[in-house]
């Protein structure tokens, strides 16, 4: 039985001065998720919708389980990790990992992804080593990026993930101009891009959008709609009421899926791939998810949200959704998660070893990476860079 919802939590509170600060209030209603037109494959009683099922295979089912529950303890640990001053930032995925491992599922190994900063279940699921992670997160010298990039901006060329980068909704335009590209040269691939619902505010969704939708990009654009864009609520960034009729403008057939339901999320991703294997162009997909966290580690979500606001939608926590549908198929048990966990401790303790004992990259790799060549000038200022003084220790 689902607990009550305090609906007048879920309005905009105005101030009544400039300087005093709104009411925290809630982005949306969890039950959203049960109006008739939102995808779903996860019934009551946790039975599943023959109508939506894309049958997959109990393995791979059990597969992705395990994966999701790999995604939040790898979040648990790097948050402790921040917050012991051991690296610098993380963004977690808390709340979200069926809208990021279901759609990854559901895309072809040939096909690409262009992530957000949330999508390190993707990066996973596709074979990136925990230990490139954490050395990227730690900014060592085996990090492929150099320490150059913040942390939780990871790539993953030999499976297809391409690089993250911060500023809003870039990854869009990005993923739209490799699709075209693809489609020119007759690649048969589809691209997979990430974004938030505060993206759907920036230039780069209305140019992608409407590039994609006039030239039949074979694009999958992924809006997990997570009730925040930092502090700023849905009801306050569109006035719109969904984010997938916005697709309705740019010519784009668009579907609103239960992000919390990881079948729902792949059926919904698979038939926006078939759509653009076939030459039909892109689909808007809207994930209806929460964010359980804060934006990131940066950020405490207490300052604008009620606390109390968390408890309903903890009754559609996708781990435990999935873990609800396995146990009566003898899938999982209590000890699924223990060796789960054990499994996944020795892992993170061993790599997180390895990458703090690795030392940081050299002064050189400052210059690497940019001319195949280096230009006298850039020579010339990189001795000089080695020769200037230096802090203690270093």
């Amino acid at each position: 039985m689902r607990p009550a919802i305090d609906t007048s939590a879920y309005g905009i509170h105005a101030s009544s001065t400039a300087s005093e600060r709104p009411a925290p209030s809630a982005a949306r209603n969890p039950h959203d998720t049960e109006a008739p037109d939102v995808v779903k494959v996860l019934r009551e009683g946790d039975t599943l919708d023959p109508t939506t099922d894309p049958r997959v295979a109990p393995a791979d089912v059990l597969r992705l389980y395990t994966a999701m529950v790999r995604l939040r303890l790898i979040d648990e640990r790097l948050t402790a990790l921040q917050r012991q001053g051991r690296v610098g930032f993380h963004i977690g995925s808390l709340g979200e990992e069926a809208s990021i491992l279901g759609s990854a599922f559901a895309m072809r190994d040939k096909d690409w992804i262009f992530p957000c900063y949330r999508e390190l279940g993707a990066a996973l699921l596709r074979g990136m080593p925990l230990q490139r992670y954490l050395d990227h997160m730690f900014g060592n010298e085996n990090d492929p990026a150099k320490g150059r990039q913040m942390p939780d901006h990871y790539s993953w060329k030999a499976g297809h993930i391409a690089s993250v980068s911060s500023p809003i909704g870039t990854q869009i335009t990005q993923a739209v101009g490799f699709a075209w590209g693809a489609k020119i040269k007759r690649d048969e691939l589809a691209v997979l891009a990430y974004f938030g619902d505060g993206a759907t505010s920036s230039n780069e969704f209305h140019n992608g959008l409407n590039f994609a939708g006039v030239f039949k990009a074979p694009v999958v654009f992924l809006c997990r709609n997570n009730g925040w864009a930092i502090s700023v609520p849905t009801e306050r960034q569109t006035g719109s009421a969904t984010f997938a009729e916005k697709g309705i403008a740019y010519g784009i057939p668009s579907v609103r899926v239960d992000g919390n339901d990881i079948l729902a999320v792949i059926k919904v991703t698979q038939d926006a791939v078939a759509r653009a294997a076939r030459g039909e162009g892109p689909t808007l997909i809207e994930a209806l998810t929460y964010r359980m966290s804060g934006h990131s580690t940066s950020d405490d979500p207490r300052a604008y949200r009620p606390e109390a606001g968390l408890e309903a939608w903890k009754e559609l926590d996708p781990i435990a959704r999935l873990r609800r549908h396995l146990a009566p198929q003898k899938l999982w048990t209590e000890a699924t998660d223990a060796a789960i966990e054990a499994e996944l401790e020795a892992e993170l303790k061993a790599a997180i070893a390895v990458a703090e004992a690795t030392r940081a990259p050299s002064l050189d790799s400052m210059f690497d990476d940019v001319f195949a060549t280096p230009p006298w000038h850039l020579v010339e200022q990189r001795e000089a860079l080695k020769k200037g003084p230096r802090p203690k220790g270093h």
